[in-house]
């Protein structure tokens, strides 16, 4: 029976692991949910080493990695930010109208309809392709699509996405 130690009155070392209990092992020193044990190798594998922190800071990097070379194509895809900065935005001149409940929805229903992909629609209206889809997942806003594609894609696929005003 495993013994889970707290360091109890003996004072001195002791030849079992102490979380299984199992006796003449060889014993290393190991974190185990959040106590410093000597445990046997097979219990060591519960063990929250150091190198399981290595592989959730390698996690962790190449997360943030991957965000950055995210954030990189966004700016190359949109141009230099600092034009954000100096010019402003367009959205005075190509305001999104209020877009109806489930208008992602609507409009993935109707592009299916007339048998085209994100792509070939894109194509047609000479848009983006990300900006489609950005509509078909109800993140307009979000994505800074303009007016002229709502009203576009209410044209080319006879839907409507923007609420009567």
């Amino acid at each position: 029976m495993a013994k889970y130690s707290t360091g109890g009155s003996s004072g001195g070392a002791s030849d079992s692991c102490e979380l299984c209990g199992a006796e003449d092992r060889d014993l290393r020193t190991a974190t185990v949910a959040g106590a410093k044990l000597d445990v046997c190798g097979e219990c060591a594998r519960h063990a929250e080493d150091d190198d399981d922190r290595g592989q959730d800071d390698d996690e962790q990097e190449r997360r943030r990695e991957a965000a950055r070379n995210t954030a990189k194509l966004n700016d190359a895809r949109k141009g230099n930010p600092e034009h954000w900065e100096q010019g402003g935005t367009d959205y005075d001149d190509d305001p999104l109208p209020y877009l109806v409940k489930n208008y992602g929805d609507r409009l993935e229903e109707a592009r299916q309809e007339a048998g085209l992909q994100t792509a070939e629609l894109a194509g047609e209206l000479g848009v983006d392709e990300a900006d489609v889809l950005a509509v078909e997942q109800g993140r307009a806003t979000r994505a800074g699509v303009g007016g002229a594609l709502i009203t576009a894609l209410e044209e080319r696929l006879n839907v409507q996405l923007a609420e009567d005003t």
